[in-house]
């Protein structure tokens, strides 16, 4: 896509791409907006993936987010927000969502751009981890747990709030196999945040590290990695895929994926949007909140 196409503002680099020896840092690159993805971004993202996974020298990927949030999900409100504009499809064989209408619009756009884009990340055959810090909110925990490995920082916090949407979480419905079916429940039936403490019991982050450290630890674990067969690697990490999707994981995205398109259509049907009412602003606050309420009561 051209920048400023359909109107969206130019933004430059939404996702910058480096490499320090065998590590290549892919860093998403909206601050100002707590990194929220837009299909801008998404195919930013994709193209320099892609980049490191064809770059030989390339043993392991880390994914981080530029300013104090790692992602605060995806974009429903800011000036870039580009639903209304054409992309080419690398996720998914399915036609494009511009000139379609109602659910076919959504699912023809989410099955691209959010289940389609997360399930083709899950497969790089290389060892990715995501460097969490602040915010990483619905849609940015789809983008975290397409990754092997989370290191989280201490100030970190996680939540899938779009129950209060009507909807039963996120496109990519990780949560019973990334937390277990009753942390998955709570998680999602309070639409509380939870540090990355919490994170850590529930198996969710492999490591919390002062926020001072995320860096230095995350690539100190990324080097470690790199010392390892890249073959291996690449193995290695489609056998856990493969066990994990034996385990109903992708069977049980397919199902989810249509109860998340049954709430859209629903809210649509009874209310004013598919969104039930909410807005970024509206779970922006309702998520803030969330979080003090926990916070004061001690509970996390």
């Amino acid at each position: 896509m051209t920048d400023g196409q359909g109107g969206v503002p130019d933004e430059g680099e939404v996702v910058t791409y480096e490499t320090r020896g065998p590590i290549a840092i892919v860093t998403m690159n909206r601050p100002d907006y707590r990194n929220a993805q837009n299909s801008v971004m998404t195919y930013a993202l994709d193209a320099a993936f892609t980049r490191a996974v064809e770059d030989a020298e390339v043993k392991v990927i880390v994914l981080a987010g530029n300013g104090k949030h790692f992602s605060a999900g995806h974009d429903i409100g800011t000036p870039g927000r580009d639903h209304h504009v054409r992309y080419p499809n690398k996720a998914a064989l399915w036609w494009d969502h511009v000139d379609r209408a109602g659910g076919d619009q959504r699912f023809a756009r989410e099955t691209e751009v959010y289940l389609g884009m997360c399930r083709r990340w899950r497969e790089i055959p290389k060892p990715t981890i995501a460097m969490v810090q602040g915010a990483c909110i619905a849609g940015g925990l789809m983008l975290a747990w397409v990754c092997d490995m989370i290191i989280a920082s201490d100030d970190s916090f996680f939540s899938d709030p779009v129950v209060r949407m009507g909807i039963p979480g996120v496109e990519y419905f990780a949560h019973p196999w990334v937390i277990g079916p009753r942390a998955a429940k709570e998680f999602l039936f309070t639409g509380d945040r939870f540090d990355a403490a919490q994170a850590k019991e529930w198996g969710m982050v492999n490591r919390v590290v002062p926020r001072a450290e995320l860096a230095e630890q995350t690539f100190a674990m990324a080097e470690r990695i790199a010392t390892m067969p890249q073959f291996g690697l690449a193995l290695t990490k489609k056998a856990v895929n493969q066990a994990e999707d034996l385990m109903g994981m992708r069977s049980g995205m397919d199902a989810v994926f249509g109860l998340h398109h049954f709430a859209h259509a629903h809210n649509a049907e009874v209310g004013t949007d598919s969104l039930g009412g909410m807005n970024a602003a509206s779970m922006k606050a309702t998520a803030m909140t969330a979080g003090a309420t926990t916070q004061q009561n001690g509970t996390r």
